[in-house]
């Protein structure tokens, strides 16, 4: 079970706002922002081409206000430009469309933008870009059925300008809800992606949700035990939310009030803060990992450490190995590590180990809110994966308090 814990406290003398996912009694997530700064990850806006950068395929899109993106060709297909401008071909200087941030700006660069709008549901992602019907990977064939024929009549509609995706938290949707999603959806399409085309360039269109009621939204509910949080603005605004979205979950919120020992404290998020910013972490068997992050990528090498002993070597190479495993994956989740990982385990001898090792891992990988993937291990015994980007490294979030 996890719990969702909502609170603030000062970091390196800058007062912030921290969401943290707690399991099995250890911090499994942490995000953090100063008080009353705002992310723009996830808004839409009216956005002007300013130039193209055909030898890195992509176009510098400016926002208003001195805001400025990096739109990927890649990301630009079937763009949806305001009323009056034409439709396909290349896009050129000048040109006016929709836009919405994918990824936060890191390590200097600017935030990645994209054509594909998505509006972001607990059971239902709404997208422009792929007018398909899709259906989560993490689903299986029994918990998606429900939901595939609950969309039977989107199937049949002609002109459908969108696209839906089903959710992982579908799988635990009555009809009513996973219905009243979709319609709430499809009213906030019309109004931003349809009705946001006759608007003026640089209209910020769709304002995302504060960071800690999307997490509230994106958490798998079935594993949920609590949402905790110090802050009454904040209760109030996650009470108001669940009642109208998810009544049934209402009771899981609560209002924390202990002047003697703050939340924080009480959760230990200092302590997992400070966890983030170390290269060397400790297992439970003796053994250690290196993690450290390069221009490029990030790296994590295991190590037995304190192991000497001779006797069954591979067994406790083994058993060392499953153990960072399981703590590689809390680790990338805490620090936030994206992009191509790669993750240097003690050498086995036995395949079948090995084998083991990387379904181990896998399954792991599955419980990741942020798309993951082992992709395979290296004749050098190099286990290779990728996480998608989305928002920075914490620990990049914690030097920019400095």
């Amino acid at each position: 079970m996890s719990k969702l814990v909502i609170t603030e406290m000062t970091v390196r003398g800058c007062l912030c706002r921290i969401c943290a996912v707690t399991e099995e009694g250890k911090v499994s997530e942490i995000r953090l922002e100063p008080a009353g700064a705002k992310s723009i990850l996830n808004n839409i806006y009216v956005g002007q081409v300013e130039n193209l950068a055909p030898n890195i395929q992509a176009a510098f899109v400016r926002l208003g206000d001195g805001l400025k993106g990096y739109l990927p060709v890649s990301d630009a297909r079937n763009p949806l430009y305001t009323a009056g401008k034409r439709g396909g071909g290349p896009l050129r200087p000048g040109d006016e469309l929709l836009v919405q941030v994918s990824r936060d700006a890191m390590k200097g660069k600017l935030p990645a933008l994209t054509t594909n709008l998505n509006f972001t549901g607990k059971y239902l992602v709404l997208t422009t870009g792929n007018k398909q019907i899709g259906v989560s990977a993490k689903l299986s064939r029994q918990e998606s059925a429900p939901a595939e024929k609950w969309l039977e009549q989107e199937k049949e509609l002609p002109g459908r300008g969108y696209g839906l995706i089903v959710r992982t938290n579908a799988a635990e949707a009555s009809k009513e809800e996973f219905l009243h999603e979709l319609e709430y959806l499809k009213k906030l399409y019309q109004k931003v992606a349809v009705n946001g085309r006759n608007r003026t360039c640089y209209s910020k269109l769709y304002e995302a949700e504060p960071f800690y009621l999307a997490a509230v939204r994106d958490i798998y509910s079935r594993d949920l035990e609590e949402v905790v949080t110090d802050i009454p603005e904040i209760y109030d605004r996650l009470s108001v939310y669940l009642t109208d979205f998810r009544p049934e979950e209402l009771e899981k919120l609560r209002l924390y009030s202990d002047p003697l020992l703050p939340l924080y404290k009480l959760y230990c998020l200092e302590t997992a803060l400070e966890e983030i910013q170390r290269e060397k972490i400790w297992l439970n068997s003796g053994g250690f990992l290196v993690i450290q992050q390069t221009e490029a990528f990030a790296v994590i090498d295991v190590n037995s450490g304190k192991y000497t002993g001779k006797k069954k070597v591979q067994e406790t190479y083994r058993k060392i190995n499953l153990e960072a495993a399981r703590e590689i994956a809390r680790q990338i989740r805490l620090r936030n590590l994206s992009g191509i990982i790669l993750i240097d385990f003690i050498n086995m001898e036995n395949p079948d180990h090995q084998d083991e090792l990387f379904h181990v891992f896998q399954k792991l990988l599955r419980k990741d809110p942020v798309k993951s993937k082992a992709v395979d291990i290296t004749p050098l015994h190099i286990l290779e994966m990728t996480r998608k980007k989305v928002r920075r490294p914490v620990a990049e979030d914690l030097a920019e308090l400095v």
